[in-house]
C-alpha cells in the first residue's frame, strides 16, 4: 500500500463555504427553532412578552373612559399647578373647557348663532376687532369669542378690553382675567397687539348693553377713538364686527336709577319679565344671532405718528363706526324674524 500524503493544513486558511442548500437549509432551522420558542411562549402565560394571537384585533376604548382620562388629567394639572398663565392672567385651558364650554349650550341651540366672514379673520398676528355693544348683559362679547375659537380654521383666542366694573367686581374679575380679559386702555391693548394676539373692543361700553330698546341698532358714540390709536401704532387691522340678536335677549324698558345709584351701577333695567318674574327675569329671550366680520381695514400704510393725529383717528372711528352701522341695517332688513 503506497505511503499515505500527508497534507499540511495551513492555520490562515479559511473553512470552506458552504452551499446555497446549506444556507437555506441552516436558515430553515433557525426558522423552525424560532416558530417552536413563539409557540412556547404562547402556550406558557409564565414567560415575558406574550405574542398576540395572528387574527386578534385591538379593542377600541369607549368614549366615556378617553372623557374620563381627560378629565383626571385636567383635574391633575389643576392641583399640581401644571399651567400656563400668561401675564395678563389668562388661563387658555380653563377658558376652553370649562368656562366657555358652561355657555356654549347658549351660543350652539339657544341663540343659534350663525356665524360669517370668518375668513376676514386672520390666521395669525396681531388684529383688533371692534363690535357694536348691546343686550344689557354682556353675552355678545362671549358669543364672539366662542365663534372665532370654535369656528375660525385657527381657532383663535379674543382677548377681550373689559369696563373697570368688570375688575371691581368680585368672583368676575377673576373669571374676566381667566379667559383673557384685560382693563381696557391703550397699554394693555399695544401690548396685547404687539404679541400678535387678536383682541376685541366694543366701544360703546355701557352706553350700549343699557340703552332702551326703542333705540335697538342705533349705535352709540364711540368714545375718542381710542381703540384706533392703539391698532395704529401696532400696524394692525381693524375688523368691524357687527351682531344682530343681542338687542332682543333682554329689552330695555326703563331704568331704576335710584337704585343703580345706590348699587355704584351703570343701570338696572326693567324688562318685560324682571323684576316681576323674579330670578326667572334673568332668563334671556330665545333670540336668532347672526355675528358678521366685516372686510379688514388696513392701518399699516399710514405715515408714522398718525397714532397723535387727532383729526386722522377721529375720521378713522368714524369709518369703523359707520361700516358697522350700515351692516347692521343690512343684517336687519334680511332677517326674516326676531326669534327665527
Amino acid at each position: 500500500m503506497p505511503d499515505a500524503r500527508v497534507i499540511p493544513i495551513d492555520k490562515g486558511e479559511q473553512p470552506p463555504r458552504r452551499t446555497a442548500a446549506a444556507a437555506d437549509a441552516v436558515a430553515a432551522g433557525a426558522s423552525r427553532a424560532t416558530g417552536e420558542r413563539a409557540r412556547s411562549r404562547r402556550s406558557n402565560p409564565l414567560l415575558d412578552e406574550p405574542a398576540a394571537a395572528p387574527d386578534e384585533t385591538p379593542v377600541e376604548t369607549p368614549e366615556w373612559e378617553r372623557r374620563l382620562a381627560g378629565a383626571l388629567a385636567f383635574v391633575r394639572r389643576r392641583l399640581t399647578g401644571d399651567v400656563e398663565i400668561d401675564e395678563f392672567g389668562f388661563d387658555p385651558e380653563l377658558t376652553e373647557h370649562v368656562l366657555l364650554a358652561l355657555v356654549r349650550p347658549l351660543y350652539e341651540h339657544y341663540f343659534r348663532v350663525e356665524v360669517r366672514g370668518l375668513e376676514n379673520i386672520p390666521g395669525e398676528g396681531g388684529a383688533l376687532v371692534v363690535a357694536n355693544h348691546s343686550g344689557t348683559i354682556p353675552l355678545d362679547s362671549v358669543m364672539t369669542q366662542i365663534a372665532l375659537l370654535d369656528h375660525h380654521p385657527a381657532h383663535r383666542h379674543l382677548r377681550m378690553l373689559g369696563a373697570d366694573l368688570v375688575f371691581q367686581t368680585p368672583i368676575v374679575s377673576e373669571l374676566a382675567r381667566a379667559t383673557g380679559t384685560t382693563l381696557a386702555c391703550n397699554a394693555d391693548a399695544e401690548r396685547l397687539l404687539g404679541k400678535g394676539e387678536l383682541v376685541g373692543v366694543w366701544p360703546e361700553g355701557f352706553k350700549g348693553i343699557g340703552k332702551p330698546f326703542a333705540e335697538r341698532y342705533k349705535l352709540q358714540r364711540f368714545g375718542r377713538g381710542g381703540f384706533v390709536s392703539a391698532a395704529l401704532r401696532a400696524g394692525v387691522p381693524i375688523v368691524p364686527c357687527s351682531i344682530v340678536g343681542a338687542e332682543e335677549i333682554y329689552p330695555i324698558l326703563g331704568n331704576m336709577k335710584t337704585l343703580a345709584r345706590l348699587l355704584g351701577l351703570p343701570y338696572v333695567p326693567v324688562t318685560p319679565t324682571f323684576p316681576w318674574l323674579g330670578p326667572l327675569g334673568l332668563v334671556p329671550l330665545p333670540s336668532k344671532w347672526i355675528i358678521e366680520f366685516g372686510e379688514p381695514i388696513a392701518t399699516e400704510d399710514f405715515p408714522v405718528g398718525a397714532a397723535d393725529d387727532p383729526m386722522l383717528v377721529f375720521n378713522l372711528t368714524d369709518q369703523v363706526r359707520e361700516t358697522i352701522q350700515h351692516t347692521l341695517y343690512r343684517l336687519l332688513m334680511a332677517r326674516r324674524s326676531v326669534f327665527f
